[in-house]
């Protein structure tokens, strides 16, 4: 079998986790399985380098800072290849311009375009373990691009299409996806499987173990999909094309507190002004979520709408930039808030989960400043101080009414 496998930043921490993951790595190659391997970089090395970066341009362009960022990964896959070699296991590590990772251009978020598998095929003919960077590509003009923060599930999973492998693996600190946050919501249940649809609803809201790009490519190209712990041995989750569908169940509540609100007002009441604010947007490639427009009244009518916190300060300067194209009073903004939703196949067509929802944040003492729904999601914009109780006051409402499945 072919197998490509994904450890997370956490997994291989230190040398003691190196060797734990090496092992886990020679046990699947010692059964005759041909392995691939994505990492990420060590612990908080990201972080670590942003802060550097920091002190020395707090304005450092998007393509030096790809260039500084991609480090930790090729760190990660070098110490991998030794440690399997002090093992006795052949490996070999390569970064996205040795594999042939193609991306679009957008430093900091760059698409995967194609992938060239040459080199893989060659190196697994001669039985190696190939351990790949995570996280990067290679744009047109031969610069190195990251693919987004948390992007090596994305990497692993296009590589699993493109080679057609038996199945992926993704290794993380925890044992599989739950209902909640274990680390914020208290009584948090594993779920044993769940559709992709899904899947990709609780990572774009929130959900930190799978990087919601790496599901559309599992979706796309049914790649089939496992997330387990890198520390056990217990069985994780399977992501799949269709999970069970009985009842109309909730499948998760899914917090993010990477969000920031901005409201523009007194726009003019007339076609097109929608248009002008999103189409500025998307030529920046910022991410609109949770857009609500006001009722129009005495010619104006006001837009608000959510983008993460990283994107807040270009935002406003893109509006303030174009105020006479769009033509409104003033902005406002807020930082202090999170997104708290609730995820689940056929989730609106059943008013009693908005009616439910609304009940728990109410007897908890929860304000409400927006509200946005799906068929599968209903999601809503709290006070960031509120975003623990909220959660666990939602999530324990439904699981008291046995309607969170696992």
């Amino acid at each position: 079998m072919l197998i490509v496998q994904k450890f997370g930043g956490s997994s291989v921490a230190d040398k003691e986790k190196i060797f734990n993951v090496a092992n886990r790595i020679g046990e699947q190659y010692e059964k005759g399985n041909k392995i691939v391997v994505v990492l990420s970089a060590q612990g908080n090395t990201t972080d670590i380098l942003l802060k550097k970066a920091n002190e020395i341009n707090p304005d450092a362009n998007k393509r030096e800072l790809d260039m500084l960022l991609t480090t930790g990964e090729q760190q990660s896959v070098a110490f991998m290849s030794m440690a399997l070699q002090k093992l006795g296991y052949p490996a070999i590590s390569l970064n996205a311009a040795q594999v042939g990772i193609h991306s679009s251009s957008a430093y900091g978020k760059a698409r995967i375009k194609k992938i060239d598998c040459n080199r893989i095929i060659s190196e697994l003919d001669k039985n190696n373990i190939v351990l790949i960077a995570g996280f990067q590509g290679i744009n047109k003009f031969g610069d190195i691009t990251t693919l987004g923060r948390g992007a090596s599930d994305t990497t692993a999973v296009a590589l699993a299409a493109v080679l057609s492998a038996n199945f992926c693996e993704i290794y993380t600190d925890v044992d599989g996806i739950y209902s909640g946050d274990p680390r914020m919501i208290k009584h948090a249940k594993k779920i044993k499987e769940i559709g992709y649809d899904e899947m990709l609803e609780l990572a774009s809201l929130g959900a930190n173990v799978l990087h919601n790009r790496s599901i559309e490519i599992a979706k796309k190209f049914n790649v089939a999909l496992i997330v387990r712990s890198s520390i056990s041995k217990e069985s994780g989750t399977v992501v799949k094309g269709v999970s069970k569908l009985e009842n109309t169940l909730i499948r998760g509540v899914a917090i993010d507190e990477d969000v920031a609100r901005i409201s523009i007002v007194g726009l003019e009441d007339k076609p097109g002004i929608s248009f002008k604010i999103f189409s500025l947007m998307a030529k920046e490639n910022i991410t609109v979520d949770l857009i609500i427009q006001s009722i129009g009244r005495n010619t104006t009518k006001d837009i608000s709408f959510a983008v993460d916190k990283s994107e807040l300060k270009r935002t406003i300067e893109i509006l303030e930039e174009n105020k006479d194209y769009i033509t409104y009073d003033y902005l406002k903004f807020e930082e202090k808030i999170a997104k708290l939703s609730i995820i689940g196949a056929g989730i609106a067509s059943n008013t009693w989960f908005a009616s439910k929802m609304f009940e728990a944040l109410y007897r908890a003492n929860v304000n409400i400043q927006m509200i946005a729904s799906s068929e599968i999601k209903i999601s809503v914009l709290i006070d960031i101080e509120d975003i623990v109780k909220a959660a666990n006051a939602v999530h324990d409402k439904f699981l008291s009414e046995n309607l969170i499945q696992e």
